[in-house]
């Protein structure tokens, strides 16, 4: 009797537990509702005309800078950055030394300018 015991306590037992996960696993009852029609669009009312984008004014300074710089970074080996900086420098000081190098004299807002870590801003 007790050799039939434990097989049989082992079948209810993974019965139960499959029942128990079938139920789990299917989740809460769901009820259909019946389809319904969909809401009539409700009307817009018209808001106001979009603002046209405000006109910008031409910077006097942007040629002249650009001129300047492309002068001054022509032997520089990073070109796109000391255009990046000469364009910054000539915006806030109105000057760009002449050449390629130096004459930092000529303009001395250009050659006073420091970067964060004490260095010169300009090149």
């Amino acid at each position: 009797m007790q050799q039939l015991a434990y097989p049989t306590l082992l079948l209810v037992s993974l019965l139960l537990s499959s029942l128990f996960l079938q139920t789990t696993l299917a989740g809460p009852p769901t009820t259909t509702a019946p389809p319904t029609e969909p809401a009539p669009p409700r009307p817009t009312k018209p808001g106001p005309p979009p603002t046209p984008p405000m006109p910008t004014k031409p910077d006097p300074m942007k040629g002249f800078c650009d001129s300047k710089c492309e002068v001054r970074c022509s032997n520089a080996g990073m070109h796109d950055r000391c255009i990046k900086y000469c364009g910054i420098c000539c915006q806030k000081c109105k000057c760009v030394p002449s050449g390629t190098y130096g004459n930092k004299s000529e303009c001395p807002c250009y050659r006073d300018k420091l970067s964060s870590q004490g260095r010169p801003k300009c090149p």
